[in-house]
């Protein structure tokens, strides 16, 4: 029963949807790394709910960093983050202890756990435990940028809709991690959040893609074999709910091309290897080459719904239906992107102190 990833910086998560709070622990991040609480702040922000598109439960997400910082620098010792929850409606889940509701984690947790699992929410599966996860990865995302490392994330695909792809990454990943509804056609985004309401209104829900970028990774990260970059941040990334799919660069298209077409060949540029075309990823036998790093990752449609649906009644031993009550997002995808952010800063952050020692983050 592990709730711990990472080697040479690790995160512990703890806490319950309707617990008296959440939490995360942050250990190994080197001393002296600045901690600017307004920027955890607003990477809570990016996570909150928006308007009728999202859940009306809203959390003011009022984080306490319990140690681990001083003065406004890490001090090298273990950071504690506590988030209290304030805005829990328990009720509203006495009729699913024992129904389970299809497509969430319930009969599996309920499974592991022998019945004792807090099932209020989701307990500890629930999506709100993404909140710690957003506030301790802002920390390694600002360590990341004075090191001249960028993420940003778009919904490249909504409920059938696409946004139109990365172009100049710069200036893209600068407008995305201002927006909260991450998207770079805002047409794009009107049509998604259009059939949001849609979905909403009928009782259902809608999932997407998220495309995420990363600039400035220096080439030579990551392990031949069963510690790729690749494997790696598929690790992390599968563990935010409602991931179902991760690819890197070309993705699973990239089997219908020639190798002829696939390779990304190589030409210098001021001194340094560059990749005419980036159909890997920005990675070559488990490692990074210096390009960004592209991926994108399935976000399933969230699965608490309205609509009456089949299920079992585990105390009774005896086929059912439930209608899912309670308050719940009609889609995940536009809160999600920070978390894919925050969780992609972890995995770069341990292994880039995996080949260049825990102080390499200082500035």
């Amino acid at each position: 029963m592990k709730n711990t990833f990472g080697n040479n910086i690790s995160l512990t998560i703890f806490g319950e949807s309707h617990g008296t709070g959440i939490g995360a622990v942050l250990d190994g991040v080197a001393p002296g790394i600045a901690v600017d609480e307004a920027f955890i702040a607003s990477q809570l922000d990016l996570r909150r709910p928006v308007g009728a598109i999202s859940t009306p439960r809203t959390e003011q997400d009022k984080f306490v960093i319990e140690s681990g910082v001083f003065a406004g620098y890490t001090t090298g010792t273990p950071i504690c983050i506590l988030i209290p929850n304030e805005n829990t409606k328990s009720k509203d889940y006495g009729e699913i202890k024992y129904k389970m509701r299809p497509g969430h984690a319930d009969f599996t947790a309920f499974a592991k756990y022998h019945g004792f699992a807090d099932y209020r929410g989701g307990g500890h599966f629930s999506g709100r435990i993404t909140a710690a996860l957003t506030a301790a990865g802002a920390i390694l995302i600002s360590a990341l940028r004075d090191k001249g490392i960028f993420i940003g994330s778009h919904i490249a695909r909504c409920a059938g809709t696409d946004d139109k792809g990365f172009d100049n990454l710069s200036t893209d990943i600068d407008l995305l991690n201002k927006k909260a509804f991450a998207v770079l056609d805002d047409g794009a985004a009107e049509k998604m959040q259009s059939a949001i309401l849609a979905a909403k209104r009928q009782g259902d829900s809608v999932g997407g893609i998220l495309e995420t970028a990363v600039t400035g990774m220096p080439a030579g990260v990551g392990e031949p074999w069963f510690d790729t970059i690749e494997g790696m941040l598929s690790h992390a990334l599968f563990s935010i709910p409602a991931i179902k799919g991760v690819e890197f660069g070309a993705g699973f298209a990239i089997s219908d091309l020639h190798g002829s077409e696939s390779n990304d060949e190589f030409y210098y540029e001021n001194d340094k290897v560059c990749t005419k075309t980036n159909n890997n990823g920005g990675i070559n036998g488990g490692i990074t080459n210096g390009m960004p790093i592209i991926f994108r990752c399935a976000v399933k449609p969230t699965p608490t719904i309205c609509r009456m649906q089949n299920t079992v009644d585990i105390k009774l031993h005896e086929n059912t239906e439930l209608a899912a009550g309670g308050r719940h997002d009609p889609c995940i995808v536009h809160r999600a992107r920070v978390v894919v952010d925050s969780v992609t800063a972890l995995v770069l952050c341990d292994m880039l102190c995996g080949s260049f020692g825990t102080d390499w983050l200082v500035k």
